[in-house]
């Protein structure tokens, strides 16, 4: 079975100020990982997120594996993604 992939608001906003490019290299890394979530999301310590890995940039993403569901919640740089979340 698939998950679905949802952006919060603020992920989007984040995801549309990349270049084209990075864009839709996420969006596709984003449709390969929702056929296997656990093959390629690391979890965060001490954080409810989990991690996706797309060359320079960041993607936290929160798993409901009742509903099936990759929830992002961040989209940015690996240099400030972790600090700009603060939680």
């Amino acid at each position: 079975m698939s998950y679905g992939v949802i952006f919060t608001e603020t992920a989007l906003n984040q995801l549309r100020k990349l270049e084209r490019k990075t864009q839709e290299r996420i969006i596709t890394t984003l449709e390969r990982v929702r056929l296997s979530p656990e093959r390629y999301l690391r979890k965060l310590r001490g954080r409810p997120e989990y991690r996706l890995r797309v060359g320079e940039y960041r993607i936290l993403i929160l798993v409901d594996r009742e509903k099936l569901i990759l929830l992002v919640v961040e989209v940015g740089h690996r240099k400030n993604i972790y600090e700009r979340s603060g939680r």
